[in-house]
């Protein structure tokens, strides 16, 4: 409803006549029509003025809405069975001047004189929107995309605009710890804290740190900052994704620590944007919406390494250059030298990469495919395109920049430079013996060493401490009783060599606890290996904002703030940092970084991040690091597994509408969720029977799923699946990750 906000009924308070001129029966419709699941009209409102119409045509490339009839019976509709399915619906109630279109989550709930509007941004992916969050009474109502021509323009997309229901619904209030009977049970503030604390100092320098993606740029930094300083230890990753060394390399070397970019305003201009392992549209829809606008104007081409051309790609009119899963690398290869039978279409992508201005986009899912990531830095360095990282979470840049990442200390200063670790160390008033000085595990290794022994050294130097160890330990072993043994004689033994229990002793295992802080278990490339590594672990200590997954594992669980109860920063993929104001004044729920504060100074190694401003200032007096960058050795792709008879590489995305857990209780929007459904080539289904419409069993050894069949002009041998949407959960149910060979069968499964 526009009511108090609507610029004609300003116009006719302040300029109208003060009584109607109008003498006939006002029309009159049923109301209201539902456009969509979240979009409503009422059509007596209306003003044709268009601008619903045009917008969804001209800039979301979504004509799903059209003035139909003409004249007097002139009114928005959909074409019949064909509702207003687009990401970007949510802007059109915004831009309707008179309020004929309203949100159904929205439609009457609240005057515009009862809110209270704070600037905030998004916390949804790494495109950075402004948005305005207006709330009522402590509670949020709406939030409409903010202005902001360097970034989001005048649009958002409607997972940024109607996900927020997370913020309130099944709320984490009070800290809970495991009893003697191992269940969940509250605890008060301090017996919690001491609790944790006690716990991590049983394992301390053998603690790993996983922070997911979703966290401001301030709480990856008390992470960050709490992981070397509390915990003695570099063991810390922020990718609860499919990630590889390769990637964090890259990452270490080409992105933390470098501030500004490539831009939005660099996108539009490029005359081309090559995109590798990200479909903007699903995981970044602003540069979606610059990708189109750009090649509308004719001032940049698009083009992109994928599989299949999507719905997103296909409006912007771009190229596709056909790459199974896997096979990313080669193409990328082939564009930089120009070598071998390049296609036409690749041919003059290549010229177009030569050209000033050029940009090569690469999405996380890159770090996938091994290779991929150092192909496309051969590539830009072969044609001079600028390089540039997209993440799909909103605060993966943020905490990269912040040091949540093995090896990569805050402002990009790498852990191994004596240099670097001396600036850290004086920012945080810690001596710089104190900092770890080699690169730690990531979360794949961090992983794999709860889940493997501890390895003993084979054959230590002759003389040596471990040799002479040795030596006693086989006479311990040559000692050992036997069936003609008396049964005192090993006790006898024990007694009279002091170092008899020491040498039985198994040794220390490299990781023995966790701190996790926003992960969730299906996020991870190998859930059961995550699950099974979290129960291995001594000690796990979960921040979140309401039980999770991870939470079952829990030896104790803190809540803290969501997004709305707190001021702090994301930093978006251009490198931009995005701050926010507290848009709950009433909030009392604690950051990360206050609760990990707490922590260590019970552990008596204070990190002094209580205050987010404070963090603040202490990241802009560290700065970014203006040393040599360590560059990562290039990466050979593998050959990519042959798929057989009934079996296909495995190519996945997520959906922007999915089933992620910030967008859970949104009703509405999860109605405009794009179907599941299975992609597979003509060829690839002929072979196994198939035709459109059938179901179509994916499946691995760990599961499968069983989804209608879309044939699509895609490579042979490959098959596609949405990475986490109803019916089609890739971690959860096959376990494997993109490139990985699956079987296909036409039909349920079995």
């Amino acid at each position: 409803d526009k009511g108090g906000e609507c610029p004609l009924q300003n116009q006719a308070m302040t300029s109208g006549h003060p009584e109607s001129r109008f003498e006939g029966v006002k029309r009159t419709f049923p109301k209201p029509i539902n456009v969509s699941a979240q979009i409503l009209l009422d059509r007596e409102r209306c003003v044709s003025c268009a601008r619903c119409t045009r917008f969804a045509d001209e800039i979301a490339g979504d004509p799903f809405i059209e003035l139909l009839e003409r004249g007097a019976k002139q009114q928005v509709g959909t074409a019949e069975d064909q509702p207003f399915d687009s990401y970007f619906s949510g802007n059109t109630v915004q831009i309707c001047p008179v309020g004929a279109l309203t949100s159904a989550d929205y439609r009457f709930k609240a005057r515009p004189f009862d809110l209270v509007s704070t600037p905030t941004t998004c916390e949804h992916c790494a495109s950075g929107c402004g948005l305005r969050t207006d709330d009522r009474r402590n509670k949020v109502q709406r939030r409409l995309a903010l202005e902001d021509y360097e970034v989001n323009e005048d649009w958002n997309c409607d997972k940024g605009r109607f996900a927020f229901r997370y913020l309130t619904d099944d709320r984490l209030t009070h800290p809970l710890i495991r009893d003697e009977e191992g269940d969940l049970v509250p605890a008060s503030w301090p017996e919690a804290i001491n609790f944790a604390a006690a716990k991590l100092a049983e394992v301390h320098g053998k603690v790993g740190v996983l922070t997911g993606g979703r966290l401001t740029r301030e709480d990856a930094y008390a992470y960050a900052k709490f992981a070397r300083v509390a915990l003695g230890s570099d063991d810390i990753d922020f990718r609860a994704r499919a990630a590889s060394t390769e990637e964090a390399e890259f990452l270490a070397a080409h992105v933390a620590g470098t501030g500004l970019g490539v831009t939005y305003a660099d996108i539009e201009q490029a005359p081309v944007v090559l995109l590798v392992g990200i479909e903007p549209e699903e995981e970044s829809p602003i540069v979606f919406l610059r990708l189109r606008k750009a090649a509308l104007a004719g001032t940049a081409k698009v083009a992109a390494v994928s599989s299949w051309a999507s719905p997103g790609f296909a409006k912007t009119g771009g190229t596709v250059l056909a790459a199974a899963p896997g096979a990313e690398a080669e193409v990328l290869t082939a564009l930089g030298s120009k070598a071998g039978s390049l296609s036409e279409a690749a041919n003059a992508v290549a010229d177009a990469l030569r050209e000033p201005g050029a940009v090569i986009l690469v999405g996380e899912r890159l770090a996938a495919n091994l290779g991929g990531i150092s192909a496309a830095v051969k590539l830009a360095g072969d044609t001079g395109a600028t390089l540039a990282w997209i993440p799909r979470r909103a605060g993966e840049r943020g905490a990269l920049d912040a040091g949540a990442l093995a090896g990569v200390l805050p402002g990009g200063r790498p852990i191994t430079d004596a240099g670097a670790r001396t600036e850290v160390a004086a920012a945080w008033g810690i001596d710089e013996a104190d900092l770890p000085t080699e690169v730690g595990l990531q979360a794949a290794g961090i992983i794999e060493a709860l889940l493997t022994p501890p390895i003993v050294d084979e054959e230590p130097a002759p003389g040596s401490e471990e040799d002479d160890a040795l030596i006693i330990a086989e006479t311990a072993v040559e000692s050992a009783p036997t069936a003609d043994d008396e049964p005192g004689d090993a006790a006898d033994a024990a007694a009279e060599d002091p170092d008899f229990e020491a040498i039985v002793e198994e040794p220390e295992p490299r990781i023995s606890g966790l701190v996790v802080g926003g992960v969730e278990i299906n996020d991870m490339p190998d859930p059961d290996a995550f699950r099974r590594a979290l129960k291995e672990a001594d000690v796990v200590i979960s921040l979140e904002t309401r039980l999770a997954g991870v939470d079952a594992y829990a030896d104790v669980v803190f809540p803290v703030s969501v997004d709305t109860e707190r001021s702090g920063s994301y930093v978006n993929w251009e490198g931009r940092i995005r701050p926010f104001g507290k848009v709950l004044r009433d909030a009392t729920s604690l950051t990360d970084g206050r609760v990990l504060a707490m922590i260590a100074d019970e552990l008596d190694r204070p990190i002094v991040t209580e205050d987010s401003n404070a963090i603040r200032r202490e990241l802009d007096g560290l700065g970014f690091y203006s040393g040599t960058r360590p560059q990562p050795p290039a990466v050979t792709a593998p050959v990519a597994g042959a798929p057989g008879t009934g079996q296909a590489l495995l190519a996945s995305w997520r959906h922007l509408l999915d089933l992620g857990i910030l967008q859970a209780g949104e009703q509405y929007l999860a109605a405009t969720q794009r179907p599941s459904v299975v992609r597979l080539s003509a060829a690839t289904a002929a072979g196994i029977g198939a035709s459109d419409s059938d179901d179509v069993t994916v499946s691995s050894e760990f599961g499968a799923i069983t989804l209608p069949l879309v044939i699509t002009d895609m490579p042979d041998g490959v098959a596609w699946v949405p990475g986490n949407s109803p019916g089609s959960a890739v971690n959860a149910t096959l376990n494997v990750v993109p490139g990985t060979v699956v079987s296909i069968a036409r039909g349920g499964q079995a």
